[in-house]
């Protein structure tokens, strides 16, 4: 794994721990380097610092933590087969990473204490992708941030869950099976609407990349 100075075009770490090939790295949430919130010339994000690291997946079926600064391996979480995707996740989930795995499973680890939160079965076959949502369930905490997270496979589905629970998903989007033939990827977007009528969940949208070339928009 390398980290790139992407003014300068040069290698600034090279991360050595994996055995097999790299499929997924996910970089830590970022430090916000704008105090004046008026000067958006200057809006982008540092790395460094405590508690930044950087997570892998792997062909080697580990999930790995490492520490930017010091190019040390901290945790190493293990699936039964690749690693496909991997992401941190943010706010009250900040200290949590989410893997998807060609073993079928879903997993939420966590990065203090260095062990499995849960597991999460139901795909059929590999999950290409996972996803932390923005959408909120049966929590009656004021303010209360997302517990939902996402996956999509190559069994064709999107499926939804309760990060404090690892029951049945909470619903399913199947993708279309003449078109789509798989899920690969995804990502929650906001998109502006005219007319929300005060619903927190308005204007999400949720975009996924199917096997066949296609990009889907749902809302």
């Amino acid at each position: 794994i390398r980290l790139w100075d992407v003014e300068t075009s040069k290698s600034l770490h090279i991360l050595n721990g994996h055995t097999s090939n790299v499929r997924c790295i996910d970089i830590s949430p970022l430090q916000n380097n704008n105090n004046n919130k008026n000067n958006k010339s200057n809006s982008v994000g540092i790395i460094g610092g405590n508690g930044y690291t950087i997570c892998s997946g792997s062909d080697d079926k580990t999930v790995r933590i490492w520490d930017i600064e010091t190019n040390k391996q901290l945790t190493v979480f293990k699936h039964e087969h690749w690693i496909y995707s991997a992401r941190y996740g943010s706010n009250e989930l900040v200290s949590t990473v989410l893997s998807g795995s060609n073993d079928k499973s879903v997993r939420l680890w966590d990065i203090r204490s260095d062990q499995q939160i849960q597991i999460f079965n139901g795909h059929k076959y590999a999950v290409f992708a996972v996803e932390y949502s923005p959408f909120v369930v049966n929590n009656i905490e004021i303010g209360g941030t997302s517990n939902v997270i996402c996956s999509g496979s190559t069994d064709n589905t999107i499926r939804f869950w309760d990060v404090r629970s690892n029951k049945k998903e909470l619903y399913v989007i199947n993708g279309d099976d003449k078109k789509d033939n798989g899920i690969f990827c995804l990502k929650f977007v906001e998109l502006k609407k005219e007319k929300c009528n005060n619903d927190t969940g308005c204007g999400i949208n949720l975009c996924y990349g199917s096997i066949n070339g296609l990009i889907h928009i749902w809302g």
